[in-house]
């Protein structure tokens, strides 16, 4: 039987016990064996997303193409639900389609599970994603979370009420234990005390507490806590104080929405000047944020506490929440505690405040690392993947105004565009652009000529690269006029304007020998090299691209290594020194890995597949073909006519050293390996993975199984199967989970190699 495998997906950890919610739990997990979208539908802290990760971790299983949490509390603007459902599948934006097409592209044929979270200000779209995504995906399962159903006719609510209250008139200690109210009190007591029981002293008070909060989960964690310092009795006095302040004294006509934010109220007037300051200023965070965040944008400057001291107080007391997923250090607010905040926050008069030192902080940051990219790359990503939500809400704002700095800000995250979100970079570019002809600086028209040739778009790149070098001639720098000269020359490469191109090319080249800018120099030989790869012209790609690397190389930009070494690569395979191709290649790999540049690891497997089918290994060559399509689809990337005009003789060897129906079978395998498995297998880090072999034979299956298995080939759900076989559905599905174990494979794609490497 196979290892198992890592689970597939983005699932967060459960970072303490799930208590209680045993019905919901089992209401929910029988809706699925009919339902393809249930929806958790309840008020703000009633655990919905702690159910709906218990749920979907019991679930995950039966997916083997991954369980995936879309976190939408975060995300404000409704065109950007698609995106975020992308980011959470760990998918890229580099194309010119719509983000939806691309996730209903990437669903389709797979078996998977998206959570969407926090829905309720973001009901219309996060309706119209689901609705086609299940379409387009008839394997895809989806868990929403809001306060209000989507209003989806293939909807199936389960609605998630308060905590069960434990009942006044019962003394027995063992009784009230079993009520789910009072035994989330206890454990979070127990843990946030290290020494807090349930006892015939502090029954009663214990009782009282759970019925005072109406059995709300969040308010009932928020008071747990406070038994560090208090004892039930002592706070269930002191909250009941702020009841009275919110209902005129009469505690028993309380909404449970107004019980949630009283629990809340109470721990914030339990803090002290300092917390609360911090408390209510976190919240003009859109995202997580960082220590230096906080210390930036959230600390006075005679501030007396440090930002660490003040932000572990706050977690102590469950305020703030650590993000143990993170890379590296940092925090956020619970949906509930930022929308109470974020009111204390404009009740202080200080929203105004904190939004301009949060344009001024990630302004100032996210030029600073743009300057220090190109020799620090890796690092600048990583903070920007961190702090992603930010920088977004930032930028939003600043467009929103009219502000000249939204241009300058989004400039400076270039690099962030062309390696994480081409897409959204031309989206931004162009809402800023659009109408303000002698306003936009000529670095801009750069920029958005940049991501446009990334997208294999000739005429927006041309048009854009035209408006920036007349602006340049006049205004100057020459280093940024040779730039975007240089980044024109390919678009009319592209457009099969070789004049122009050379003219372009030409001048920039002028231009840098005549000034002392490494960024100019290393265009012009990028430019170079590249039409070099467009045209077939080995020579020039050649000498153009070898002090390209090296120059990259001395500089230590990663970014343009890749370009370089992918260029060196192409050119030679156009000379037919494969053995070359392939060094070159390696290298780039491994550094296109490393900065997760997705559509740079699309062409780089396509290259290795030529070197190893000019190898004679078509096995390999077949399955890096299949795994570059893979990637090229999840990222929405067009390949150029360099690396197209190396593809086609390869694939066609591969094909025929093969056979079509071995080879359509080896490239399906590839397809199904999944981006890093893919990635190591070209740098060969790892065996060739379980596959279509005739060394494997058929034996490992059993009939029926083999019966299954060549219908699976055929494109056949399992529901179709069963007609066709007069079984059950869930006996198919049975029969595919037993092969997926006997052959060692983790997915139906996979399967389906298999046995159409055996039809014969």
């Amino acid at each position: 039987m196979a290892t198992p495998s890592e689970p597939v997906g983005n699932l967060p950890a459960e970072t303490s016990s799930f208590v209680g919610r045993r019905r919901e739990l089992g209401e929910a997990k029988k809706k699925f064996q009919a339902a393809r979208l249930v929806s958790l539908v309840g008020p703000g802290g009633v655990g919905k997303t702690r159910l709906a990760v218990r749920l979907a971790g019991q679930l995950s299983r039966n997916f083997p193409d991954g369980v995936w949490f879309v976190e939408l509390a975060e995300v404000r603007d409704r065109t950007s639900v698609a995106s975020a459902a992308l980011a959470a599948l760990d998918l890229r934006e580099h194309g010119t389609g719509d983000p939806l097409a691309t996730l209903c592209a990437h669903v389709k044929g797979k078996r998977l599970l998206l959570v969407l979270d926090n829905c309720e200000h973001l009901t219309e779209p996060a309706a119209q994603l689901a609705s086609k995504v299940l379409k387009a995906g008839p394997e895809v399962r989806i868990v929403a979370t809001s306060r209000e159903p989507l209003g989806l006719v293939e909807e199936h609510v389960v609605a998630l009420p308060p905590l069960d209250l434990p009942s006044l008139e019962t003394a027995n200690l063992g009784l009230v234990r079993l009520n789910e109210a009072v035994q989330l009190f206890e454990e979070r007591a127990a843990a946030a005390s290290g020494d807090f029981a349930l006892t015939d002293d502090n029954l009663p008070s214990v009782v009282e507490l759970c019925r005072r909060l109406d059995g709300i989960p969040l308010a009932i964690e928020l008071a747990a806590v406070r038994t560090r310092a208090l004892t039930p009795d002592q706070i269930c006095g002191r909250l009941g104080y702020r009841f009275s302040l919110l209902t005129g004294g009469s505690p028993a006509a309380l909404p449970r929405h107004q019980t949630l934010q009283a629990a809340i109220e109470w721990s914030y007037a339990l803090l002290d000047e300092q917390e609360a300051r911090l408390l209510r200023r976190l919240s003009a965070f859109a995202g997580r944020f960082q220590i230096d965040d906080v210390e930036a944008v959230c600390l006075d400057p005679d501030s007396a506490s440090a930002a660490t001291d003040l932000l572990s107080s706050l977690v102590d007391k469950s305020l703030v929440v650590r993000d143990l997923a993170a890379p590296s250090p940092c925090y956020r607010l619970h949906e509930s505690m930022r929308e109470f905040s974020h009111l204390r926050l404009v009740d202080a008069g200080e929203r105004d405040l904190m939004q301009n030192r949060l344009a001024d902080h990630f302004s100032r940051r996210c030029g600073q690392l743009a300057t220090e990219g190109r020799r620090r790359l890796l690092p600048w990503l990583s903070w920007m993947e961190l702090e992603a939500e930010n920088v977004r809400a930032v930028l939003d704002r600043l467009t929103l105004a009219g502000d000249p700095a939204a241009v300058h800000l989004t400039v400076s995250l270039t690099y962030f565009w062309i390696t994480r979100a081409t897409s959204e970079g031309a989206r931004r570019l162009d809402r800023l652009l659009d109408g303000r002809d002698g306003e936009i600086p000529p670095v801009a028209h750069f920029a958005r000529g940049f991501l446009a040739v990334l997208q294999n778009d000739p005429a927006v790149a041309t048009r854009s690269l035209s408006e920036g070098i007349a602006t340049a001639r006049g205004e100057g720098p020459p280093a940024l006029l040779a730039r975007l000269l240089a980044m024109a020359s390919i678009a009319s490469t592209m457009s099969a304007d070789p004049g122009a191109a050379r003219r372009q090319l030409d001048e920039a080249r002028a231009i840098a020998a005549g000034i002392d800018e490494v960024g100019a120099t290393l265009m012009v030989h990028q430019a170079s090299a590249l039409n070099g790869v467009l045209d077939g012209d080995p020579s020039t790609v050649m000498a153009s691209a070898r002090p390209g690397a090296a120059l990259s190389r001395e500089l230590g930009d990663q970014y343009s290594l890749v370009m370089m070494l992918m260029n060196l690569g192409i050119g030679a395979l156009q000379l037919g020194r494969t053995p070359d191709a392939e060094h070159h290649f390696l290298e780039a790999l491994a550094i296109a890995r490393d900065l997760d540049d997705r559509v740079a690891q699309c062409y780089l497997l396509g290259g290795l597949g030529c070197c190893a089918a000019r190898r004679r290994e078509p096995q390999l060559a077949a399955r890096l073909f299949g795994a570059m399509e893979t990637l090229r689809e999840e990222a929405g990337a067009t390949l150029n006519a360099g690396i197209r005009r190396a593809l086609t003789p390869a694939m066609a060897t591969a094909s025929a050293a093969l056979g079509p129906a071995r080879f359509a079978a080896e490239t399906t395998v590839g397809r199904s390996l999944g981006r890093a498995a893919a990635v190591q297998l070209a740098l060969r880090e790892q065996a060739h993975p379980p596959a279509p072999s005739a060394a494997t034979g058929a034996a490992p299956l059993g009939r029926r199984e083999l019966e299954v298995a060549r219908l699976v080939a055929e494109g056949c759900t399992n529901k179709e199967i069963g007609a066709r076989l007069f079984l059950s559905e869930r006996t198919v599905e049975s029969h595919v989970r037993n092969s997926l174990n006997k052959l060692g494979f983790s997915k139906r794609a996979q399967i389906a190699a298999w046995a159409a490497a055996h039809s014969s």
